[in-house]
């Protein structure tokens, strides 16, 4: 018969276990509005959250996915930093260097081009850099592109002993400098510590 100490270790280990292959970013979706990203670039007519498809836009493909992120005629950036202790991950487990598997979907509008970026960086205790992945700025243009949702998916692999925090940062901006919400739309962000 098992003791009720080892139980709850086999118990415990399991919660944990479930709970680290779980989106750690939080409000992807634009469910909640802007809560918990920052705001590091909020220009033009700012950050607005709408549903899909939008004017002009397109249909995501995931009907559990109804809201996205809009950016303006100026540089829109928006961020999370992910403290990965806090979020219950054990630092010797991430000395191990666990794969980190970050996704991003972004499209344009049908009536005006806009352009994408996003840098992932992953992060010691003293938020040094170990490994970036960065999307140089992607430009889409509804006369010679196709703007429907893109998928942007990198995982992170021997990046080094010490990973504490994964910072996560994406926007964008139209191209035709047009009043109102016609630059870049993002959803669908997670990020996976794959334990």
């Amino acid at each position: 018969m098992l003791s009720c100490s080892l139980l709850f270790v086999i118990y415990r280990d399991l919660l944990i276990n479930t709970k680290m292959a779980i989106n750690l970013l939080k409000n992807p979706n634009g469910d909640d509005e802007m809560l918990f990203w920052e705001l590091t670039e909020n220009g033009g007519n700012e950050w607005r959250v709408e549903e899909m498809p939008g004017d002009c836009g397109h249909e995501f493909g995931n009907g559990a996915v109804t809201k996205y992120f809009c950016t303006s005629f100026e540089l829109c950036l928006k961020s999370q930093e992910i403290d990965l202790v806090a979020e219950g991950y054990n630092p010797e487990d991430l000395d191990n260097q666990p794969p980190v598997t970050i996704e991003d979907w972004y499209c344009g509008r049908t009536d005006c081009g806009c352009m994408y970026r996003l840098t992932v960086c992953l992060r010691d205790e003293n938020k040094e850099v170990l490994q970036e992945y960065k999307v140089e700025p992607v430009t889409l243009d509804p006369d010679t592109d196709d703007c429907s949702w893109r998928q942007v998916t990198n995982t992170f692999y021997d990046y080094g002993p010490g990973l504490r925090y994964v910072s996560f940062e994406h926007g964008g901006r139209d191209t035709k400098y047009w009043n109102g919400w016609f630059g870049v739309r993002v959803t669908g962000s997670s990020v996976i510590v794959d334990l």
